[in-house]
């Protein structure tokens, strides 16, 4: 009995989470990849652990390799991690950004 009586409010909740989900991947495809580069890769890059890839002008393809299937210490980012469309804006960044200076490392 009780459980028919929660499914009007499981009902009410479903939209709301799903709206909730779609915004969320709204705002991550526009993020600016500036900030994604700061929010997901400069933790490491940058920062002696990983390359610094900065203002090496490396392809986009390689880039985008790069992140879906990671190569040693780096993982591989789903796309639930980093979308389709926020990886091609951060590729397309990462590929002609100038140099940071305040970067370190390998």
């Amino acid at each position: 009995m009780m459980r028919w009586a929660l499914l009007p409010l499981m009902l009410l909740v479903a939209p709301a989470s799903a709206q909730t989900g779609q915004a969320l991947g709204q705002t991550l495809a526009q993020r600016p990849p500036a900030k994604t580069y700061a929010s997901i890769c400069a933790y490491c890059h940058g920062h002696n652990v990983g390359p610094i890839i900065l203002g090496r002008k490396l392809p986009v393809e390689y880039i985008q390799a790069m992140v879906r299937a990671g190569r040693n210490g780096m993982p591989a980012m789903r796309p639930t991690e980093i979308s389709p469309a926020e990886l091609d804006a951060l590729a397309a960044w990462i590929s002609k950004a100038p140099k940071d200076t305040k970067e370190h490392g390998q």
